[in-house]
């Protein structure tokens, strides 16, 4: 039996999956690696480790008893967005890569900002101003690098396309990591001569465009032997892991939204036309020709959950990370909602939508004396989902959204998908898929090989699992709460500014 193979190269970790032609998952493996913070503000990781790590989960996987009954056909890539790696000429990196959770371009940001081609790059590219975005790092790199360092840059690339690089010695780029560079036109599908000039790089100091289903990419033959592919699988470039999440939720039609909570997050509808916001909150990616995903991304998803548990709920005799999240959140849903009056800032990343504020930090509010760690903990569990609503809110009032399908690590845990629908007052689905980014790689591979007709087709095929019904006095109270957490974000500014300044 035939089976496609999706790699998904995360913040994290890299996620190797099998699945047989309904989309049914066969077997996964995955590999995690580090990022390393330098200096404040700084988000990098090692691209040769993570291909090492990519080397390492396909091999596990496709020399597994289970899947060697399985002929892989297909090898689809996805990856997170806006990471920048600089190469020479040898496709050598000359630093390690900066990923989207980096802050060191605030000040190139902030100053674009406050110009008038902010506005102009802006409805050219769909992405909005900020240090995540490659348009912003690679501005950073010019302006604060040596000119015979930049001068040996041959590209600016992607951690993906580094990995597909070295999988095969082309340098390509599918259009959705292009359209998340805030270099890319989305309208024309080519790259935006005005966002290269503010970022200082020519059109040959990229990759070549391609579109997501472009399969024209070879193996070397060292990984078809460790492999053990054939010459007739085909590699697929792929998407990013926003819109195969998008895809792989069944959202592809307005009037649904898909909820994304993973190490960042991410609230996402899908449209024929993209979202025109004057403030420039929302970003519009391209999935293909004539379907964009817009929506908001928040830097302050699982990764904030995580840091609480690393500094609060180590018991010192459990002390494995999924376990001792497992028993905190029990702790918490013993606390009713709206943890004892108590609201939680979660910005400990900064911010991108809707605040777009690389200077916010995060904050216990309403903290009393009778609080004790499992307020702390539903409080944050509360204030993650809280920043979601503050992005929903904001994009109703361009799309309207009847069904909410969530995904991710976190999202799909029992607590997070209940406050969800009780925050948003909505029934929220979890699909069938054990993670949506994988299983909407797998969708549009078997559309490229003809099991579908089109994308929409292959989406109308996931199937929810299950589902959680808003429970109508916690929306109630809870919709007291975001009003204040909004009312906060906005009024804490100033005082955001002056705490960075001081650490």
């Amino acid at each position: 039996m035939d089976c496609i193979v999706t790699i998904d190269i995360g913040t994290t970790k890299v996620k190797v999956s099998a699945f047989d032609q309904a989309a049914n998952l066969i077997g996964w493996r995955q590999g995690t690696y580090p990022t390393f913070h330098p200096q404040p503000n700084y988000s990098e990781q090692d691209p040769e480790q993570i291909f090492l790590t990519v080397l390492y989960a396909l091999k596990s996987l496709l020399n597994d008893e289970l899947t060697k009954k399985h002929k892989p056909v297909a090898l689809v890539f996805g990856a997170s967005m806006h990471s920048v790696l600089p190469i020479d000429k040898q496709g050598v990196p000359l630093r390690n890569a900066v990923i989207w959770a980096d802050n060191r371009g605030r000040d190139e940001a902030n100053a674009l900002k406050n110009s008038d081609e902010c506005r102009l790059i802006y409805e050219q590219t769909g992405t909005p101003v900020h240090p995540m975005s490659p348009l912003i790092k690679i501005r950073w790199f010019r302006t604060h690098t040596p000119a015979t360092w930049f001068e040996k840059v041959y590209k600016f690339i992607s951690i993906k396309e580094y990995i597909i690089y070295q999988l095969t010695g082309q340098l390509v780029v599918d259009q959705s990591i292009a359209s998340s560079t805030g270099l890319f036109n989305i309208h024309t599908h080519r790259w935006e001569e005005r966002a290269l000039n503010y970022a200082g790089v020519q059109p040959h100091q990229l990759s070549e465009l391609v579109p997501i289903d472009y399969s024209e990419l070879k193996l070397k033959k060292e990984y078809v032997r460790l492999f053990r592919l054939t010459s007739a699988a085909k590699l697929i470039i792929g998407a990013s892991d926003g819109c195969f999440a998008t895809l792989g939720a069944g959202v592809v039609t307005e009037g649904d939204a898909t909820i994304t909570i993973g190490s960042s997050g991410a609230m996402r509808v899908a449209g024929k036309q993209v979202i025109k916001d004057p403030k420039q909150r929302f970003f519009n990616y391209l999935l293909n020709e004539g379907t964009y995903i817009s929506g908001g991304p928040t830097n302050n998803g699982g990764v904030v959950f995580e840091w609480f548990v690393q500094q609060f709920g180590a018991s010192g005799i459990h002390l494995d990370l999924e376990y001792t999240i497992n028993q905190l959140l029990i702790e918490a849903e013993r606390v009713p909602a709206g943890a004892g009056g108590m609201l939680f800032l979660p910005y400990l990343l900064g911010e991108r939508a809707p605040l777009w504020n690389a200077n916010a930090r995060g904050a216990y509010i309403g903290v009393n004396i009778t609080h004790e760690r499992r307020h702390f903990i539903r409080a944050t569990v509360e204030g993650i989902i809280y920043e979601m609503h503050s992005i929903g809110k904001l994009l109703q009032q361009y799309r309207s959204i009847q069904n909410l399908y969530i995904n991710g690590a976190y999202a799909s845990l029992p607590l997070f998908a209940q406050v969800l629908s009780d925050v948003f007052g909505k029934k929220v689905y979890v699909n069938d898929k054990h993670d949506s980014a994988s299983a909407g790689a797998a969708l549009l591979a078997l559309t490229h090989l003809g099991v579908y007709p089109d994308l929409e087709a292959a989406a109308k095929t996931i199937r929810s699992v299950e589902s959680y019904q808003p429970n109508p006095e916690n929306h109630e109270r809870y919709a007291r709460f975001t009003e204040i957490f909004d009312r906060l974000s906005q009024k804490l500014a100033e005082d955001f500014d002056a705490l960075v300044a001081l650490q």
